[in-house]
């Protein structure tokens, strides 16, 4: 096994995009990455957030600041979906919208699976162990859940509706549960229509302040919508609305829903997403001010009337002094377990890799699409993680051993197109592919748009990502030095709710047999 290079930079944490300026103020977004539909909790002077995960596992991120503008990825509190049919990929199902809370000593989780209903999972600690999934609500259809303790210590659960399942929308249900919130206990309530004033009202995140109960909940739809605040001095209403949070003049669409948190010192701050398509649903920090018990978010436009998103702000006042840091991006493979920073297409499974503590290389077994694909959209053991940055560059060295039978493994682009630089052994080397795959989530089939055949079996792949509309240009090095491109450009395209990802795949296919391996001495972002 060769060395790893001298003059990489082996941190997991390096910086891509980094929203601390340095000088007490940030910019926005303060995560340039797609943790769509977060939510967020302070507990003492710890500020912790989670974020859809969809299909892609593990699931239910859990994300760390101490100022609400630097985050670190610290865990997931989903390792596998309670699902055998999530054992395949199932693009865009799984885990929508979740709400974090911390409640009698317990950290909850609760999430809307479209198709089952409101799942929850809790623990002690915020790093686990997690608790097997409840399912506290059965239904089809039953999204964006959020539960809420009263004072009297009386549990409620609202959600929100998808018409793909259920038929109907702009509606939000509120239910009592169970004093430990593990199961809905009476018949729900509409508590709110937005079919008039805010259609497609949904991720409703639930609070109570001064006497009022809020419903805060994003309408309007994902990329032009703008945020709702509901409030009553009765929990199931009738609720007075009002818009607190719109693009106006900005740049920043949406702005989507997110969660309400407040800091030891008093302050209020509002963490929502915008779309960005191809790079997803990326974070944004808005300031709050409570104006006649209205939670005015952002930035008053003086001509329009309308709060607006910032672009710059002072940060947060905290009682604890914070680091600039990033949630991980590279690895060195240098422990027994894969960085945080990585998500499998299904439930994973043990035959996919290995990685020995010591050794210092991902090892990637291939592994057939499952039944019925015909390409790599289908395969639940591609390794991917989030784009991190409007630009950046991934770069993987690889080393291919007994594939000479057709398999192959590399470098990937993956959304609903996708794009890979290959590599399959041939006699004394490999042979490098651009493959580009069109409309994949239809089923199309794979075209190569250059080979070339190389006489060594260890590789540098690398893809640029360059923004605003994500085109990728790969190349490929024998010495992490000099770099030829192969290929041609690439766009990036997002994946079904999510944005596009990067990472590695090793694939056996169809006219291949089993066994070898590619193995991965370290995966570099810059």
């Amino acid at each position: 096994m060769q060395k790893k290079s001298e003059k990489a930079n082996p941190s997991i944490s390096a910086q891509k995009w980094t929203p601390d300026n340095g000088d007490g103020t940030y910019k926005n977004p303060v995560i340039f990455a797609d943790y769509s539909d977060a939510d967020v909790i302070g507990v003492g002077d710890d500020y912790y957030m989670t974020a859809s995960s969809f299909s892609s596992i593990p699931g239910l991120p859990i994300l760390h600041s101490k100022d609400l503008v630097n985050w670190s990825l610290i865990g997931h509190a989903l390792d596998r979906y309670p699902c055998e049919s999530f054992d395949k990929p199932q693009h865009g199902n799984g885990v929508w919208a979740p709400a974090i809370r911390y409640q009698n000593n317990m950290f909850y989780i609760y999430w809307g699976d479209p198709d089952r209903g409101i799942f929850m999972v809790r623990s002690k600690s915020i790093t686990g162990p997690w608790q097997e999934p409840v399912l506290v609500l059965e239904g089809k259809g039953l999204i964006d859940s959020c539960p809420f303790w009263d004072d009297d210590g009386q549990a409620y659960l609202i959600h929100g509706w998808a018409a793909s399942r259920s038929g109907i929308n702009s509606l939000l249900t509120l239910y009592k549960m169970d004093c430990e919130g593990t199961k809905v206990v009476s018949r729900g309530k509409h508590v709110f229509d937005g079919h008039d004033d805010h259609p497609t009202i949904e991720g409703p995140k639930f609070y109570k302040r001064n006497g009022y109960y809020y419903i805060l909940a994003p309408a309007g739809g994902v990329e032009t919508g703008w945020q709702t605040a509901l409030r009553s001095k009765n929990i199931y209403g009738p609720y007075e609305d009002k818009i607190v949070l719109e693009q106006g003049d900005t740049e920043i669409n949406g702005p989507h829903q997110g969660g309400l948190v407040e800091t030891p010192s008093g302050q209020s701050w509002f963490i929502h997403f915008q779309d960005r398509e191809v790079y997803g649903r990326i974070i944004h920090l808005q300031p709050v001010e409570w104006v006649d018990d209205w939670p005015l978010m952002g930035r008053l436009n003086q001509v329009s009337g309308k709060c607006e998103p910032v672009t710059e702000f002072q940060k947060p006042v905290v009682n604890a002094s914070s680091e600039i840091v990033n949630p991980a991006t590279s690895d060195e493979f240098e422990r027994d377990d894969l960085g945080l920073q990585w998500q499998w297409q299904g439930n994973e499974k043990l035959s996919w890799y290995s990685l020995i503590h010591g050794r210092g290389i991902l090892r990637l077994f291939p592994h057939a699409p499952d039944e019925g694909g015909i390409n790599l959209w289908d395969a639940s053991n591609l390794l991917l993680q989030k784009f991190p940055a409007p630009d950046f560059t991934a770069t993987a060295k690889i080393t291919l051993t007994g594939m000479g039978n057709g398999n192959r493994g590399g470098l990937i682009i993956a959304g609903t197109d996708y794009s890979c630089l290959s590599m399959t052994e041939v006699d004394g080397g490999v042979k490098l592919a651009q493959v580009v795959c069109k409309d994949a989530d239809r089923g199309t089939t794979e075209k190569v748009t250059e080979e070339v055949v190389l006489s060594c079996k260890t590789v540098c792949l690398r893809v640029e990502v360059v923004g605003p509309d994500a085109k990728c240009q790969f190349s490929y090095s024998l010495d992490d030095k000099n770099y030829c491109q192969v290929g041609k450009l690439f766009t990036a395209k997002a994946g079904r709710w999510i944005g596009a990802k990067v990472g590695l795949f090793c694939e056996r296919t169809f006219e291949g047999g089993r066994g070898g391996y590619a193995d991965v001495d370290w995966f570099r972002i810059s």
